[in-house]
Formats: C-alpha cells, structure tokens, sequence
C-alpha cells in the first residue's frame, strides 16, 4: 500500500498547525510527490490510485508534476510563505514535506534517479527551515541497499542553479537565501555589508555584482536623502534578469530581496518564485483573481517571476500581465518584482504593455561561466556536500563542460549540478562493495565516478542523430586516476 496518503494527510495536519488553508497545503503535497515522481514508469497510475482518482487520464499527474519542478530543488511556495514570516511551525511543515518526497519513490518501479531526486527534494525543505539534512527516502532504502549513506548529502541546489560560492553566502543550494528570512528563528538579520560580501564571494557574474552594487548604492542614498527630508527621486527597484539557466539568477534575486531590506524599503526581503502556472489560471477573469494572490504573498519581499516571456503567449498571459503592472502600482513601496529569461524574448516581453518598461528601467545580464568557473562550481559544491573531488576530477570536469556546446539554453550551474548529481551516485556505486570504506573513500570523488555523455549530463540536448544533434564530446571516462583522458 502506498505511503503517500498518510504522508499528504500529516503534512496537513503540519500545515493547519500553522494556520495554512488544508485544501492549499494538500494540493501542494500531492504536486510535490508527482514532481518527486515524474520520470519513474507507472508513477503516474500509481500516483492517482494512491489519491483516489481515476487513473483513466494521466493529465491530472503529469500537470502536477511540472508545475512543481522547481520544488526538487527551492522550498515550496507555503513553506517559503511560513518561513518569511519567522512562524514556529515551519520546521514541523518542512519536516512533513521531506516526507512527502520519501513517499513518492513508492510510487511506480522506483530507480536511483529517484531515489536522488527525493533525497535533494527532502533536503532542500528541511535545509529551508534550517533542519538537518533528510536521510536516504525510507520507502526507498531497500532499492538503494547497495548505495553509500554519503548519497543523502547531494548537494542541494536551487532551481537548476548549484552552489558556486562557500557556505554562509548561499542560495542556489536550494538553501532559503540571505534575501529571505530562511534563517532559524533566533539567527540575526544579515546586514547590508554582509550581504555585499556574499554576492562577491559568487563565483563569477562580475558585471552581475558591478550593477547590483550600483543599484544597491543608489538606492541607499536615496533612502538617506528622504531620511535626513529632502526631496526623493522617483527610481525604479523593478529589475529584468536576462540570461541562460543556471547563471545564478535566482541567487542575486535573493541577495536583492536582502539588501533591500537591509536598506530599509523592504519590509521582510523573503523572495516568492513563480512562474506562468502560477500566475495564470484555467479562464479569462480567474488569472486576475490568482495574480493578485500571488502578489500579496510577495508583500514585503521580492516576487521573481522566471521565464517572464512566456507571459506574453496569449490572452491569459496579458491578464497576468495586466493585474501586474497594477498591483505594482498599488504596492510601489512594499513589492519588488525581477522578471528573468532569455534575452530576446525578454526584451519582446516588455514591449507587451505599455506599462511594462517604464518600471522596468534596469535590465542585467547574467553571462555563461567559463569553462574554469564550471569547474570551481562543481568543486565548492561538492565540498558543500562534504566531497572532495581528486585533481583529476576536476581535469575532467573541466573537459566535460569545454565540450558542451554552448547554444542558447546551455545549462551553465545545471550541467555542474547534473554532473555532481551523476558523480555522487557513480561513487555510491563504486564503493558498493566496500564493507567498511574509510572517510577518506566517502569523500572522494575520482574520474571514473564522472558521467561523460552528453546523454547524461545534458538530457535536454537532442538525442545523437537527431536533427542539430551536438556531437558527443572527445572525452572518455579513464581508466584510473592517474591515467590521461583521451
């Protein structure tokens, strides 16, 4: 029998604890296990028989399960809700959507794949609340047998950005970020020097920190003029953020969500991600109703909208927009908004309503990372994840990520992030028959654990022989550490 009702029910029991609406809280579990469960075959009929529901039509499942992606790797919406407001019972909710996630590998035939996704999944929540990391999914334990413990600690990052900075200055490790108050209940506000220390301690992104630190600077003046009574400009705090995935988008929104509110012009500085599906509902007249309820979660903090573009698709796209421009309007001193995406349709995008780029004055560009700032990446996020990958590892990254292509859409943090991902399985794998490995052997990461395909790293490519097909990359897996890669 599956463990996810009971799983769904205790995390709405969490929930209506801390004042959330049970219908609400429900939904955003069972939205959560089928992001979980996504690509396990017969997930899918499992899911919905484990809910209830006629198993007749999967559209149910597989709408769920996207519209909740960016959950395996960021807090969910009420739990990002709960913590922004410093409740008690944030913690207890995160704990419940850890088990959440443990339930989904019950689902369908489970494999490693989803035994790592459930296990990022768990973490990044608890992570949230400032918990400690989730232990492998116990549904899970017994396909994973041969697996080392070492796999609970994948990194943990944020949606589709791995951690490409230390400890204390992260957020694309899934990680609540310095913008929100993600922080334990008793920690202090970051100030706004910290803050500006942990965006140049970003690998990386040095126009991205030029501009931030501008930005920051004029706004700070601005509040000292309209504090010591002089007459107050009238700036824009909206920002565009255009650039490929994994470019650390969503670490400098939350690094801006902080520094406005260590300025004093935001009240709370938590960060609310969203994307189309959240803001667009089913009927013309509804997408109003469900924007401006996304706004009032935002209050005080910063709403991010990634792949804004798409906002531009239709008439339920322009209602979006619409509700936007005004509820900007009406909250212009308690709501940011950053809209992200690609560059061009970004900038076709704010060219859908006139209102659009007058509030949006400041455009950033978020480059790719270099082939050595790949490489840095992958090293600081296995150390966060208590690895340590051998010189030669990193050699190899280094030559994986040079053979990628680099189009528009390139993964940038997310190729590190699937390599990491790969890498720590590969390493579990090896060491399946290791009775008593040393710490030495948990923590290192060698050549052989690196997936080198393109297959592997980088799904989204087309398949070989495909039309636009990028060729394989000339870099094959040693045979030892010590040995040369071809």
């Amino acid at each position: 029998m599956s463990a996810l009702p009971g799983a769904v029910d205790a995390l709405v029991a969490a929930g209506t604890a801390a004042g959330l609406p049970p219908a609400d809280v429900r939904d955003e579990g069972e939205r959560l296990a089928a992001a979980v469960a996504e690509s396990v075959t017969g997930a899918g009929p499992a899911w919905l028989a484990a809910l209830g529901r006629s198993d007749a039509d999967l559209t149910p499942f597989f709408a769920a399960a996207a519209s909740a992606r960016r959950w395996r790797h960021a807090p969910t919406d009420l739990l990002t809700s709960l913590v922004a407001v410093r409740s008690p019972h944030a913690a207890a909710y995160a704990d419940a959507l850890a088990h959440v996630a443990s339930a989904a590998c019950d689902l369908g035939t489970p494999d490693l794949q989803v035994v790592a996704a459930a296990s990022v999944t768990a973490a990044v929540q608890r992570a949230a609340a400032a918990l400690a990391p989730a232990p492998t999914p116990p549904a899970a334990r017994e396909q994973s047998s041969h697996l080392s413990p070492v796999l609970d600690r994948t990194v943990t990052t944020g949606r589709g950005d791995p951690d490409p900075h230390p400890p204390g200055a992260r957020e694309q490790s899934g990680h609540v970020g310095s913008g929100s108050t993600g922080a334990a209940d008793d920690a202090p506000e970051k100030t706004f020097d910290e803050l500006l220390a942990e965006l140049d301690a970003l690998v990386g992104l040095d126009s991205v920190k030029r501009e931030i630190r501008q930005q920051a600077q004029v706004l700070r003046v601005e509040r000292l003029r309209a504090d010591a009574g002089l007459t107050r400009p009238s700036l824009t705090r909206h920002l565009v953020f255009v650039g490929n995935p994994g470019t650390g988008k969503t670490t400098v929104a939350r690094l801006v969500a902080g520094l406005y509110r260590a300025l004093g012009l935001l009240s709370s500085g938590h960060l609310v991600e969203v994307d189309r599906s959240e803001l667009v509902a089913g009927y013309l007249g509804q997408t109003a109703t469900k924007t401006t309820e996304v706004v009032a979660r935002a209050l005080g903090g910063v709403l991010f909208i990634d792949e804004a573009y798409s906002l531009a698709e239709d008439q339920y796209g322009a209602e979006a927009v619409n509700t936007l421009v005004k509820d900007m309007e009406d909250h212009r001193d308690e709501l940011v908004v950053i809209v992200a995406g690609y560059p061009l349709p970004m900038a076709r995008f704010l060219t859908t309503n006139p209102g659009l780029e007058s509030r949006f004055a400041t455009t950033i560009a978020f480059d790719d990372y270099t082939d050595a700032q790949l490489r840095e990446i992958f090293a600081l996020a296995a150390r966060t994840a208590d690895f340590e990958p051998s010189p030669e590892a990193l050699d190899l990254v280094e030559q994986i990520v040079a053979a990628q292509p680099r189009h528009e859409g390139f993964g940038n943090g997310r190729l590190a992030r699937n390599l990491l991902d790969r890498a720590v399985l590969r390493h579990a794998w090896r060491l399946r028959d290791v009775a008593a490995p040393t710490v030495e052997q948990l923590r290192t990461l060698l050549p052989e654990d690196l997936a080198t395909d393109v297959e592997d790293v980088a799904p989204d490519l087309p398949a070989p022989g495909a039309p636009d097909a990028p060729a394989p990359p000339a870099v094959t897996t040693p045979a030892s550490p010590t040995e040369e890669p071809a």
